[in-house]
């Protein structure tokens, strides 16, 4: 019975693409960074081959590694979320998502205050912790939303959970969600609640996220159709806006992302668990906590042996990132770089295999061991991966 468990590690670049300076990221390296660290330290992804990647130089390699790795560069237009997991699953996005520097138009917030019955607060780019430091009490006192966006494509939407609960939040972001359409279909639109007093306010893991639907059939759907089970864990579900998937469950930070995939490893099925682990990006990336994301990685790395350990004949494990997130620079965005593919299993052919054109390869890679296609010629395949 044939499994595959597709884990990315939200944000663990490898290193500056070629067209990182057109994205403002030239010298952006989070592995670099997060490698300078005393916290850090991943003997078991080494053992695979995280350190005979083209270009990973921050730690000497193993010299016979036990998994097959490569390079993965994106062919979309970005470097967020949404437009690397479906990159993954197939999808290349030609055209990149609306990004607003100077925030959003006068329409589009008065449209959503008429709609909600609620001002607006903010709407410029901003740092999620700072924001509600800055215009929490206003909020508080007024009702009205925070909203704010960064250099990705996002409308994120603040409110305290005992002035505006979780699930009214949700709702107001539905509405945004039907709001900016067109040309103004942001990647997602994501609810950001925060409990705590004046200058000592603190985001909660009550965070939903209001994606687009991929534009087309991603690897899910394929899978699915095809009678093969599509588990997802974290916020893949909000990701793909549900589309392509079985069953899904959330979760509240990295460890519960393992141990919802380690429950999964238990059960009898035929297909796909696709796990996000979103803490390195949301708690440390963003926040430049070089520390916190090593030690985060170094915990992450500890509990491999758990995966391996629970690994049957067929199963495969795919490791890998959707973008960068550098929390040794002064910039808590997003950057372009590189992202590693880690793929292990008693069927794949160990060895290093150089730079991939395109993260949806990956979809390749899984639709291929199932019997299944994309048949999209520019993506190619990569069978060679596997015996």
């Amino acid at each position: 019975m044939k499994r595959v468990f597709l884990i990315v590690l939200d944000s663990f670049g490898i290193g500056p693409m070629p067209d990182a300076e057109d994205f403002q990221d030239s010298g952006r390296n989070t592995i670099n960074s997060v490698s300078k660290s005393r916290e850090f330290y991943m003997p078991n992804m080494a053992s695979l081959g995280l350190f005979s990647i083209d270009g990973v130089e921050c730690k000497e390699a193993v010299e016979n590694i036990n998994g097959a790795v490569a390079r993965m560069a994106e062919s979309s237009k970005g470097k967020d979320t949404t437009i690397g997991h479906w990159e993954i699953a197939g999808v290349i996005s030609k055209k990149p998502f609306p990004t607003y520097p100077n925030g959003f138009p006068k329409e589009i917030i008065e449209t959503l205050e008429q709609a909600t019955g609620r001002k607006v607060l903010c709407n410029k780019p901003y740092s999620g912790t700072e924001v509600i430091k800055d215009y929490g009490e206003e909020h508080i006192k007024t009702g009205a939303l925070i909203c704010y966006t960064s250099a990705d494509s996002v409308f994120q939407i603040a409110a305290h959970e005992e002035i505006i609960p979780p699930e009214e939040l949700y709702e107001i972001c539905r509405i945004a969600r039907k709001i900016l359409q067109g040309e103004h279909s942001v990647g997602r639109v994501i609810a950001r609640p925060f409990t705590g007093e004046p200058g000592n306010f603190v985001r909660t893991s009550n965070r939903h996220d209001f994606s687009l639907e991929p534009p087309k059939d991603t690897m899910l759907d394929i899978l699915k159709n095809n009678g093969k089970e599509v588990l997802a864990v974290g916020k893949i579900n909000d990701i793909f806006a549900g589309k392509g998937i079985t069953e899904h469950v959330y979760t509240k930070n990295n460890d519960e992302g393992v141990e919802k995939t380690l429950e999964y490893m238990d059960r009898k099925f035929e297909g796909l668990v696709f796990t996000n682990l979103v803490d390195f990006d949301m708690l440390y990336g963003h926040r430049n906590d070089v520390h916190g994301y090593a030690k985060a990685l170094s915990r992450f790395d500890s509990q491999l042996t758990k995966i391996i350990d629970k690994m049957r004949e067929e199963d495969i494990l795919i490791i890998t990132a959707d973008h960068g997130c550098d929390p040794g620079t002064p910039s808590t965005d997003h950057s372009r770089e590189y992202t590693p593919l880690i793929i292990y299993g008693s069927c794949v052919r160990p060895g290093n295999y150089g730079t991939r054109s395109t993260f949806a390869q990956i979809a390749e890679t899984i639709l291929s061991y199932f019997g299944l296609s994309l048949n999209e010629e520019e993506i190619g395949k990569i069978e060679c991966f596997l015996r």
